[in-house]
């Protein structure tokens, strides 16, 4: 491909991002006055399978908020991608030998399940300011966690074995893995993640996450964040009280084939 053909396909993409990603704007908007809603939740664009050169497009049209599901991906575009001053989000399901990796770029991770998770991080950031102070870098902050629910569980007695597992803890065990959240000195317990069951109406997915959320803020008011809603479903979260939402495929479209 030529230097003039390239730049006619950055352009073209481009364009492609922007119009989708007002559409969804617009159904964030939309959405939110149908709730009746004086504020719209942030959106976070989802951006794993798709180029650096893509998040580069979106950071241009204003996006500054990015999830990614995958460490090694991340890392890497988070690298590439150092210059635009973006915010990472950690979205997807963690091992906790991957967290000194993870702290390195994310200012989030919306996926915390079990104690053992809570220490690595809380552990990670702790090692990974003492890299910074022995290279005379500022220390980064406290990294936002939030409990990932696992609504299949809230839904009641035999759900949990339903083939449509999309991880998370059991509603019962959030308020422990919370109070060990608020209890990191290097962590900052921020709110609630979840994934509405497929094959589930999601306005009932979420409204079971709202009462969780509501059974935390109880304990912790200021963990107000409640990550909930993808492309598909974003208007039930919207008028469920998301306070963020998690976009991908229709900002990007089609996810680009691998390999």
């Amino acid at each position: 491909m030529s230097a003039a053909e390239a730049g006619g396909a950055g352009l073209a993409r481009r364009g492609e991002l922007s119009a989708r990603l007002e559409a969804v704007r617009g159904r964030i908007a939309a959405a939110a006055r149908a709730a009746g809603r004086a504020d719209e939740p942030e959106l976070i664009v989802v951006t794993k399978f798709f180029p650096a050169s893509d998040v580069r497009l979106l950071a241009e049209l204003g996006v500054r908020r990015v999830g990614e599901n995958r460490d090694q991906e991340a890392a890497a575009k988070a690298a590439e991608l150092e210059d635009l001053g973006l915010e990472w989000d950690f979205i997807g399901q963690l091992q906790t030998n991957k967290a000194k990796s993870v702290v390195r770029y994310a200012g989030a991770v919306h996926s915390i399940d079990r104690p053992q998770l809570v220490a690595a991080l809380d552990k990670a950031v702790a090692r990974e300011n003492e890299r910074r102070g022995a290279e005379g870098l500022p220390p980064r902050p406290r990294l936002k966690c939030l409990v990932q629910v696992d609504l299949r569980r809230a839904a009641g007695p035999g759900a949990a074995d339903s083939p449509a597992a999309r991880g998370g803890a059991a509603p019962g065990d959030v308020p422990a893995l919370a109070a060990a959240i608020a209890a990191a000195g290097n962590l900052e317990l921020s709110g609630l993640m979840a994934v509405a069951p497929l094959g589930e109406d999601p306005a009932d997915a979420f409204a079971r996450l709202m009462g969780v959320a509501r059974e935390l803020w109880r304990e912790h008011p200021d963990a107000a964040m409640v990550s909930a809603g993808m492309s598909q479903d974003l208007e039930a979260a919207v008028a469920a009280g998301a306070t963020h939402l998690r976009v991908g495929s229709d900002v990007l479209g089609p996810r680009p084939p691998l390999g």
